[in-house]
């Protein structure tokens, strides 16, 4: 049971990368913006005493605004 599930884990995994191979870096950022907010949304749930899915979606949707926005962000900052 445990080889089939880390199988199953490797191929999702292979084609989880293969997936974001033709994507901007926008999209790329937004991606990792939402997996870190998520992440970081469904601990703070958790911790929080709260719900960690709701954490999670909240936090996975800052993390993609965010991540999609940076450059703007970093232009603001910096006067540009």
């Amino acid at each position: 049971m445990k080889k089939s599930s880390s199988l199953i884990l490797g191929a999702a995994l292979v084609a989880l990368a293969s997936g974001c191979a033709n994507m901007t870096p926008t999209q790329q950022r937004a991606v990792s913006g939402g997996a870190i907010g998520a992440t970081g949304g469904a601990v703070l749930g958790a911790v929080a005493g709260g719900n960690p899915a709701v954490g999670a979606a909240v936090g996975g949707a800052v993390g993609a605004g965010v991540g999609a926005a940076l450059p703007q962000i970093k232009n603001a900052i910096n006067g540009n």
